[in-house]
């Protein structure tokens, strides 16, 4: 980032407003506290696996720049429960958050900055005047010659004071486990614990308390060995292998290690852990090379043939992408074994796909997913998903899917002519709600956990419900089988040769597994469907122009050797509100067409932009055999029409306003 693409006009920081604040001591911050420090404000919300990568892209920054920069996180949240006090104080314990932390429930700072979406990032020099604004993940190495330049300039006028921030660390909470993810049951009778928050497995024997024996060290990292020195980084699922595959392979279980971006194998006979599947690069259409395929709109070619992503109108290629430890993965969280694939599946929350991986052949695969983040049924190449975290396979084969940012429950169905995309219960990325009945109008609330109950209904972990629900395919239909759990993570259900099948919860919030029993009448719960409450955004009926800025980070050029490098993706919900204007085309420029009839709804934009690495060559073309990234940020924009709207709408894919 160079100072030409800082912001050119000097913008005053609006103060800091919300409910009060965390890690902080008590205290509470404005900007003239900060005055002296670069202030990077976080917006975000804890359901959010982008605000979770750009959580951990931070910390090498803030460790660094420790006594110049203070990192402030806004909380602006997305769900209803994410706007109770309670749970943003255990998700900032989880996520191991060491910066000051503001609890802005009304969006009252969201507003005041114009954030569109989760994550923003905006930056505040030592004067207090903005001076960089900037959208979704993967800004660390902008931010890090953005910061250089404002420590030379401020240290040279003088407006720069060194120390210590007002980090002040909470009390944890935690006892044996520390925010569990995941379980299964052994053939023992034991169940194998993620113990997500401490970053190791642990063994439980039956009475969901005493612990049979720990695998790995407890500390935060990335270490493959023995049971006492492997190391993890907030695990999140497990699966057990077929015994006869497990002694081919050497290892019995499978861990979506989900912040080292791999999938690790465990011996569970003596506890040994290995790498299976994933580099430990995050997988991002922008870690890229990108294979950029012709969108019909434009001139795009086969010349940027170099890696995993696809540069398609509608929808990246489902398939094969390489062996196990070459191949980039994206917070796998949750895995199950699947008989009729002969692989593991996994639900791979940071890309919005589910993977598979195939231990024997050594080879990770698309199953389903385009990578766009939403609710969208099809085929499997087409359909959308939302950071799907949960998965069961039921008797026919097919796959439930926890798809937890558009609170829904998906399925895969397997067939000889392919998979195909089913939602049970769910409508939409904003919709959410805690309501049973008919499953059409049945809402859930950011879902984690599914499991197969033995009559063929779905367990659901209604996560943010603080629930278990069950769907039934037969009727389909939605009741509550229990209430009152703090964040329930997952769902085993346990069938006792003799007696009624039981369900065994993790209760991630109160750190600890409980048993309940699945009554014989279910709850009929209607406390209402919602939406996201983001702020409107008023917009006049009929022509809006629509233009999405790019500014290719320092050290990178657009690629524009064949053609346009850029792309937008738009449709809306509902679908009657887009009169013209949707569908995919190159250009970051677009008029669309509103209609009078519709009085509010969401315009879903997808916008990409091509880039390759510097320098220039003498006449400033892009090297030969230089690395291209491909850049994507998708939007909700929740808009409002009436007569005194806005007519443009701007949106920054990456790089400064």
């Amino acid at each position: 980032m160079s100072e030409t693409v800082r912001t050119q006009l000097r913008v005053r920081a609006s103060e800091l407003e919300g409910r009060g604040w965390l890690n902080t001591g008590g205290k509470s911050l404005d900007l003239e506290s900060l005055r002296g420090k670069i202030v990077l404000l976080d917006f975000w919300t804890f359901c959010c696996i982008n605000c979770l990568h750009v959580l951990d892209e931070l910390r090498p920054l803030e460790e660094k720049y420790s006594d110049v920069l203070v990192t402030v996180g806004v909380h602006s949240p997305k769900f209803e429960h994410e706007a109770d006090p309670v749970a943003l104080a255990s998700a900032v314990e989880r996520y191991e958050i060491h910066h000051p932390v503001l609890d802005d429930p009304e969006l009252a700072t969201w507003k005041a900055y114009t954030a569109r979406a989760w994550p923003t990032l905006v930056v505040v020099d030592p004067e207090g005047y903005i001076v960089a604004h900037l959208s979704g993940e993967g800004h660390a190495d902008g931010l890090a010659v953005l910061l250089e330049e404002l420590v030379a300039e401020h240290e040279a006028k003088g407006t720069l004071h060194r120390g210590n921030g007002p980090y002040v660390a909470p009390v944890p909470t935690s006892g044996t486990l520390r925010f569990p993810g995941k379980a299964t049951q052994l053939p023992n009778g034991n169940y194998l614990v993620v113990d997500s928050g401490h970053h190791r497995l642990v063994e439980l024997r039956p009475d969901l308390e005493t612990v049979e024996r720990v695998i790995g060290s407890g500390t935060k990292g990335y270490l493959d060995g023995q049971a006492e020195i492997a190391q993890f980084n907030e695990p999140q699922g497990v699966a057990l292998l077929p015994s006869e595959l497990a002694w081919k392979l050497g290892y019995d279980a499978v861990v979506a290690d989900t912040v080292n971006h791999r999938l690790r194998g465990v011996t569970l006979s003596s506890g040994y852990v290995q790498t299976v599947a994933g580099n430990g690069v995050q997988r991002l259409l922008d870690a890229g090379p990108a294979r950029v395929t012709d969108t019909g709109a434009g001139t795009w070619s086969e010349h940027h043939d170099a890696g995993p992503a696809d540069f398609a109108a509608d929808a990246i290629d489902v398939g094969a992408l390489g062996l196990g430890t070459e191949v980039s993965l994206s917070s796998p969280w949750d895995v199950v074994w699947s008989d009729k694939l002969q692989r593991v599946v996994i639900a791979m929350a940071g890309t919005h796909q589910i993977f598979a991986f195939d231990p024997l052949g050594n080879e990770v695969s698309i199953l389903a997913g385009s990578g766009l983040e939403g609710l969208l049924d099809g085929k499997a190449e087409e359909a959308w998903f939302a950071q799907s975290s949960g998965l069961a396979i039921d008797a026919d084969g097919n796959i439930w899917v926890a798809d937890s940012e558009t609170s829904s429950l998906r399925r895969l169905v397997l067939s000889d002519s392919g998979v195909t995309v089913e939602t049970a219960v769910g409508k939409g990325l904003f919709d959410f709600g805690f309501r049973d009945g008919e499953a059409a109008e049945a809402r859930l609330q950011h879902p984690l956990g599914v499991t197969v109950l033995p009559d063929g209904s779905v367990a659901i972990a209604d996560t943010y419900n603080g629930a278990v629900r069950r769907y039934d395919p037969a009727t389909k239909s939605v009741s509550t089988l229990a209430r009152g759990l703090a964040e329930p993570s997952d769902v085993v259900v346990v069938q006792v040769e003799g007696s009624e099948p039981l369900l065994v919860v993790v209760e991630s919030n109160k750190h600890q597994l409980v048993l309940v029993p699945i009554p014989k009448e279910a709850q009929q719960v209607d406390e209402g469907a919602s939406q996201t409450h983001r702020p409107k955004s008023p917009v006049t009926p009929g022509p809006l122009e629509l233009a999405v800025r790019f500014t290719a980070p320092t050290g990178q050029k657009l690629d524009d050797r064949w053609g346009d490098p850029t792309q937008m993706k738009i449709s809306s919900t509902p679908p009657e509100l887009l009169v013209s204007g949707g569908g995919t085309s190159v250009g970051l420029l677009r008029t669309l067409e509103l209609s009078a009839d519709v009085p509010e709804g969401i315009l879903h934009i997808t916008a990409r932009a091509a880039a390759c690495d510097g320098p220039e060559t003498e006449d400033g073309e892009i090297p030969d055999h230089a690395a291209c990234h491909l850049y994507q940020q998708d939007w909700g924009i929740p808009v409002v029409l009436q007569a005194d709207g806005e007519s443009e709408l701007v949106l920054d894919l990456r790089g400064m306003d």
